[in-house]
């Protein structure tokens, strides 16, 4: 079974009721670290080495934040900036993330309908991504499309329950080295065969 980080970066997350209802679902499934970064780094002085060492323990890493100005909030930026370092994570000698899996979980206020070249955002979700994709392309992980929750402020509590199943199952998946390779029209990884609601 493949062993799962989470690295969970919310500044705000006491007041976040779809990523309290995630979370909760997700963070004592065997076989998955739960990382809070705000929990452990309040001051943002990021242990580099005690960070690389937790990369290494694991096969597959999610970035799960809220899309906060169309990026992740700076304490995961700065845990990209600090961690990744030349010759560890990438570079001639860089190969400690090789053949690891990479996504991001994320939740935003706006719908999928305002994250395209005709809605108010202007741009795709996937395209306010491409920095994570690169980072991971340049580190030699592999990267799946996300897994978003989008439009939170108007999901019922029975919309969210559903997407936290879903999460525990992308879960699920991972961790039984099930490749999902078909990701033809699905821009998120919510809309793949195995994770469509019954």
């Amino acid at each position: 079974m493949k062993k799962i980080l989470i690295l969970f970066s919310h500044p705000k997350f006491e007041k976040s009721r779809a990523n309290t209802v995630l979370v909760k679902h997700i963070r004592n499934k065997e076989g998955v670290t739960f990382h809070d970064l705000y929990e452990r780094y309040p001051d943002f002085h990021i242990d580099v080495d005690a960070e690389k060492e937790i990369l290494n323990q694991h096969d597959v890493i999610i970035w799960h934040h809220p899309l906060y100005w169309y990026s992740c909030p700076p304490l995961m930026k700065q845990w990209i900036d600090m961690v990744l370092e030349f010759g560890w994570a990438y570079g001639p000698e860089g190969k400690a993330l090789q053949s690891k899996t990479c996504l991001n979980v994320i939740t935003t206020g706006g719908s999928r309908e305002v994250y395209c070249s005709e809605g108010t955002n202007s741009f795709t979700v996937n395209q306010f991504l491409r920095p994570f994709e690169q980072t991971a392309n340049l580190c030699g992980m592999t990267y799946y499309p996300p897994f978003a929750v989008m439009g939170t402020h108007n999901l019922s509590n029975e919309d969210l329950i559903l997407h936290a199943k879903q999460y525990g199952d992308l879960i699920d998946l991972l961790q039984n080295e099930l490749v999902v390779t078909d990701f033809k029209g699905c821009a998120f990884l919510n809309d793949i065969p195995e994770l469509k609601p019954a």
